[in-house]
């Protein structure tokens, strides 16, 4: 039995989803002829109060679109120094929008509005980029998915509105946090000018992501789309996992949070581990003792059939998903309670 907890995304479609591809109408979206993909873009921008959506094939690409249409060439991008868009795009708001990112030193990815203040560079003060936009990322990849208190969004979104900045939602696994917090989509619809949703994580779709906003913002979007060549034909077929995704794998989130806190409680009770970060959502960061070689750790689970992955600074990650069974979990906690090292 492989136990796989490298990702969420290694998810593959359930036999029920991989139907509702197969039975898909399509047409070619390149000319807005696609059913499914256009039902799919309505349905959720419905789900949370935004005028408009639009398909893209990645979560990366959702996002450097969102900064894109936000910002022009050598403004500024404030955001967590953990923040997805900063550091796994591949460098893209500098090589796509030639955009600087003012870097906030948070707690697990999360920041406060004084915080944000203090970055806002002044408008008239020709030696500084010209803040234009901040980023927020729920629940932080990086931060082990921790979930953002939404009080403290909502005053982030005021000062924004002061200073006349866009206010973007990196929302990849934004789901796992409307179930973990029971809040709704259409709270944050209304603080973000515009979201990017993944449906590929936690919702067990096989690609894709949402990027949601004002008609204005997605017009402009579809252009950049286009010509970051993200424009795609008969992509009804991919749209329909997402609708079934969005219809069937929200609520069972919860499963996955509490399979994570069960190996969180698993982790705290063994010698050779020295820490385990707060486990609000499904990923699981936890650190060894001193002492212990992480590559030779990380190479003995995979020899018993478990794959982990490592975040750098000897962080440890653990993601549970849609594909990990009670079978798989009750299997770990005998691997890791048995574990010799």
């Amino acid at each position: 039995m492989l136990i796989n907890l490298l990702s969420d995304t290694i998810t593959k479609p359930t036999p029920e989803m991989l139907k509702a591809m197969l039975q898909a109408q399509v047409g070619d979206d390149v000319f807005g002829d696609d059913p499914t993909v256009n039902k799919l873009q309505d349905k959720i921008a419905t789900m949370f109060g935004k005028e408009a959506a639009l398909f893209f094939p990645s979560g990366t690409m959702a996002n450097q679109v969102a900064i894109n249409i936000h910002t022009q060439y050598g403004e500024q991008l404030i955001c967590d120094k953990w923040a997805h868009v900063y550091n796994f795009e591949g460098g893209g708001a500098a090589a796509n929008s030639g955009v600087s990112c003012a870097l906030i030193d948070g707690d697990r990815g999360m920041f406060t509005v004084n915080q944000v203040k203090e970055l806002i560079n002044a408008k008239g003060n020709i030696h500084l980029a010209s803040t234009a936009l901040v980023a927020v990322e729920n629940t932080t990849n990086k931060g082990g998915g921790a979930c953002w208190n939404l009080s403290e969004i909502k005053k982030i979104k005021q000062v924004c509105a002061q200073h006349n900045l866009a206010f973007h939602l990196d929302g990849a696994r934004l789901f796992n946090a409307l179930v973990a917090k029971g809040e709704s989509p259409k709270q944050y619809g209304e603080l973000f000018d515009t979201i990017s949703i993944c449906l590929s994580k936690g919702l067990g779709a096989p690609i894709g992501s949402l990027l949601l906003g004002t008609k204005k913002h997605i017009e402009k979007a579809l252009r950049v789309r286009k010509r970051f060549g993200g424009a795609m034909r008969q992509v009804g077929y991919l749209a329909a996992a997402g609708i079934y995704a969005l219809d069937h794998h929200i609520e069972r989130l919860a499963e996955d949070h509490q399979k994570a806190k069960i190996i969180g409680e698993t982790l705290e009770k063994l010698s050779f581990i020295s820490e385990v970060e707060p486990i609000d959502t499904n990923i699981v960061i936890f650190y060894l003792s001193e002492g212990i070689d992480e590559t030779k750790f990380i190479q003995l689970l995979k020899e018993k059939g478990v794959l982990i992955s490592s975040m750098g600074s000897g962080k440890l990650r653990m993601v549970t998903h849609l594909d990990f069974t009670d079978e798989m979990l009750a299997k770990l906690k005998d691997i890791l309670t048995h574990l010799e090292l």
